[in-house]
């Protein structure tokens, strides 16, 4: 085994399925179905005769990823046709795009320390192709042609990433952005975004770009990790022994957690690009590139950096509440609600409420989140003292069968809190009197007793007494003993 250090090569092909309501060149439905072949139209298949017409709002979407990722917008770009012949692709070639990509020239800052930057070399506009199925235990490959048409993005890096951790990274980023910006849902387990890997090894410290190989059709980001854990120990192996990986294209079996070879690698030329005759240029004019601009929602890196600043959020706290833009949104809806306290109290309560207690309603598909106005009340009296944290959980529960106001809710249940300092002393006093022991502990320097003495007035006022200000009370108390 030779003992040269080797680094890992990676760049990334992620398609994107888009929301759009038809297909790329068709008026057939685009969304996902599970019966196969029944969203099939003569034009998605290439019937002789028929016209594709690109959907416009498959531009509009890519140039607003093109601007999310911070990549120059060509005005002006070509639609080509991309030829291979496979079961699943009924006319024999897809329409893509090759020499001149509507976006070109990207940057994407993975969200960590070290801020790694990976360039993006361009993202165009292609359609989908069928699908094939070979799992069904017998000899025989089913077709499902549903896919053929629907409208894809791919978004192609420069080769500068450097892990399987790093790449995981990026796929999770571009995954939040199109969710972000509307026009994926990136469903992975769908295949509404799929990932391939190209990866090659080469010792450290070296500007060689080695023969790479590709890993097709990754499924997960876990699987998009591990594939490329396996395939780097492999050609590290390979080139170790003395011998030269070849360049092929790659399966990755979750099942034996390793790779396996499914063919040769194409080249460009292999596809045979030449533009296609039947659809025009593609052109993004000045006032559409601007239109879109902005109409452009605030991006996930963006309000992260938003949410700590003006909020005073951990780093902690903005990631979890901008992972998923209605959540993000939910949050800022709650605080915007909440006037009775500075905007950063606000802030912090909204923020620990919605990650400890609304967080499993809000990413439940099936559930009804409670209105942000009426949480926005709640968490009003929590910081008001008028609610202990568990009673406002208790109610939050109540209001998502009842409309009534959570004031209205704590009273009927009474849960809520007394502070009136004039209830309260008499309470205090009196477990004082009661308990002398107690206080000759505390007085000797043993202050954990102090949490016996908050339990007995908290039984006295039946649970209604704010802990909080029972706590102080007691303590001047004591402390007004030694005296």
């Amino acid at each position: 085994m030779s003992d040269v250090k080797y680094e890992a090569v990676i760049g990334l092909e992620v398609h994107c399925q888009l929301l759009t309501d038809s297909k790329a060149f068709s008026p057939e439905a685009a969304m996902f179905v599970l019966e196969p072949n029944t969203q099939v139209d003569f034009v998605s298949v290439g019937y002789p005769g028929t016209l594709p017409v690109l959907n416009r709002r498959v531009v509009e979407y890519a140039v607003r990823f093109g601007l999310a990722t911070g990549c120059s917008i060509r005005s002006r770009s070509t639609l080509a046709r991309k030829h291979y012949f496979y079961p699943d692709l009924p006319k024999g070639y897809q329409i893509s795009q090759y020499e001149d990509p509507i976006c070109y020239d990207g940057e994407l800052v993975l969200p960590e320390e070290e801020q790694k930057r990976i360039r993006i070399k361009r993202i165009h506009i292609e359609e989908d192709a069928g699908k094939s199925i070979h799992d069904r235990g017998d000899r025989n490959t089913l077709l499902d042609f549903n896919r053929c048409g629907v409208p894809l993005l791919e978004l192609v890096t420069e080769p500068d990433i450097r892990s399987p951790a790093d790449a995981a990274a990026f796929v999770r980023s571009i995954r939040q952005i199109v969710r972000y910006l509307g026009i994926c849902d990136g469903n992975m387990e769908e295949g509404s975004l799929r990932c391939d890997a190209n990866v090659s090894v080469r010792p450290s410290n070296s500007d060689e770009l080695r023969t790479k190989t590709e890993i097709k059709n990754l499924n997960s980001i876990r699987h998009l990790e591990q594939a490329l854990e396996h395939e780097i120990a492999r050609q590290i192996n390979v080139w170790s022994a003395g011998e030269a990986v070849q360049q092929e294209t790659r399966l990755w079996n979750p099942d034996s957690s390793s790779t396996r070879v499914m063919r040769s690698k194409e080249m460009a030329h292999d596809y045979r690009y030449f533009p296609d005759p039947d659809l025009p240029p593609v052109v993004v004019a000045s006032d559409m590139l601007e239109a879109i601009r902005s109409g452009m929602c605030e991006l996930p890196d963006a309000r992260r950096r938003r949410f700590g600043q003006r909020l005073a959020l951990s780093d902690y706290d903005s990631a979890l509440l901008t992972e998923e833009k209605h959540v993000a949104d939910y949050f800022e809806n709650v605080v915007d609600h909440m006037e009775g306290h500075e905007l950063e109290i606000s802030a912090k309560a909204a923020a620990n409420f919605i990650m400890s207690t609304a967080l499993n309603d809000l990413t439940n598909e099936g559930a009804d989140p409670v209105a942000p106005d009426r949480v926005a009340a709640l968490l009003e009296l929590r910081l008001d003292g008028d609610l202990s944290s568990s009673a406002a959980i208790e109610v939050f529960e109540c209001m998502k069968t009842d409309p009534r106001l959570p004031g209205e809710l704590a009273e009927e249940m009474s849960l809520l809190q007394v502070s009136d300092v004039s209830v309260i002393v008499p309470l205090v006093d009196a477990v004082l009197t009661e308990h002398r022991p107690q206080v000759e502990q505390y007085l000797g320097g043993k202050h954990g007793v102090i949490g016996f003495l908050i339990g007995k007035v908290m039984k006295q006022s039946a649970g209604a007494a704010d802990p909080t200000v029972v706590r102080e009370l007691l303590i001047r108390k004591l402390e007004a003993l030694r005296t």
